[in-house]
């Protein structure tokens, strides 16, 4: 995990909690993770570390659910459901399909082209009233949306129309290039600041982001956009405006080295309280197994209820 999910969505997701009402489950969605080929001892390994990393970021398993999606079968059940239901022109449109597959459709995997319904399912099969998403998720919002309203049309009103909970925070960009995502895909590890990494390697990582040749600090994200990049870091990390943040660099001597050495601070100081939650919770394995394990009875319980209701509108009970 790194910075970029950190701000643009766990962060967001943590404060959901906050909530004396609302239940809130948090998935770590394994099942899609396989539309590509994985290393089993790799996924293994990587879904624990989700688990460690969400916990240690703030979720909360006393206020809300977290449980591996592969545990809860009835996803894989809803998602064959829906996709019966699902229309092919919709799913050719998706954005990511057509990123993802390029020119290799013919090679691409089923999983890769209907996993959309799939989080159709993860999120319907819970009766969410309101769903945490990113930019590059609205359009899979509108399908679970149009299968929610093509289900209760058809079936009947069961299934809660779906809102989303924009992220406000600005997408983070990668540090070699400020017209990418932050992606932990890159294979520049220099491209991101992951959340284990050592103040040293923030530190050279820091300095070595592409800018411009630009001396001055300003907020412009079309003529600058690396550096825009490195000042929404500051800002999403201090809580202070961008217009707050060249402020304090205004008429400042080599000023674009100050501000480099202030946000490697500013970021290292940050993410040190979650560094040390990661090693304590990483030595309790029995903790760890216990959460997911227990999430997955509450999610399950909450799954098979609604998935007999769904199976006898639909008549297959």
């Amino acid at each position: 995990m790194h910075i970029g999910n950190y701000l643009g969505a766990i962060r967001n997701w943590v404060s959901l909690q906050h909530g004396e009402k609302d239940m809130v489950l948090y998935s770590i969605v394994d099942l899609h993770s396989i539309t590509i080929p994985q290393d089993p001892v790799k996924l293994r390994q990587g879904i624990r570390n989700m688990a460690v990393y969400l916990l240690a970021c703030g979720v909360n398993p006393e206020k809300s659910i977290l449980f591996q999606q592969s545990q809860v079968s009835q996803h894989a059940e809803l998602a064959w459901i829906l996709g019966c239901m699902a229309r092919t022109g919709f799913l050719n449109r998706m954005h990511q399909w057509k990123t993802k597959a390029s020119e290799n459709r013919e090679k691409s995997c089923l999983g890769l082209y209907s996993y959309p319904v799939l989080m159709a399912a993860d999120i319907l099969l819970y009766k969410a009233s309101h769903v945490p998403i990113g930019e590059d998720q609205v359009q899979h919002l509108e399908l679970a949306r149009e299968l929610c309203r093509q289900f209760n049309n058809t079936f009947g009103n069961f299934f809660p129309f779906p809102k989303s909970i924009l992220d406000n925070c600005p997408r983070v960009m990668s540090l070699r290039d400020g017209s990418k995502k932050m992606s932990k895909s890159d294979r520049n590890e220099m491209s991101r600041i992951e959340l284990t990494d050592s103040a040293d390697l923030i530190e050279k990582k820091i300095q070595k982001a592409v800018t411009d040749s630009e001396d001055h600090i300003s907020y412009d994200p079309k003529a600058r956009p690396a550096m825009s990049n490195l000042i929404n870091i500051y800002a999403d990390f201090s809580g202070l405006t961008t217009q707050a943040v060249c402020g304090k660099y205004d008429n400042m001597e080599k000023c674009k080295s100050v501000f480099k050495a202030d946000l490697t601070e500013l970021v290292v100081s940050k993410l040190t309280p979650v560094q040390e939650n990661i090693m304590r919770i990483q030595q309790d394995v029995a903790y760890v197994d216990n959460v997911l394990q227990t999430g997955a009875d509450q999610a399950r319980n909450i799954a098979a209820v609604n998935l007999l209701t769904i199976k006898e509108m639909l008549g297959l009970q």
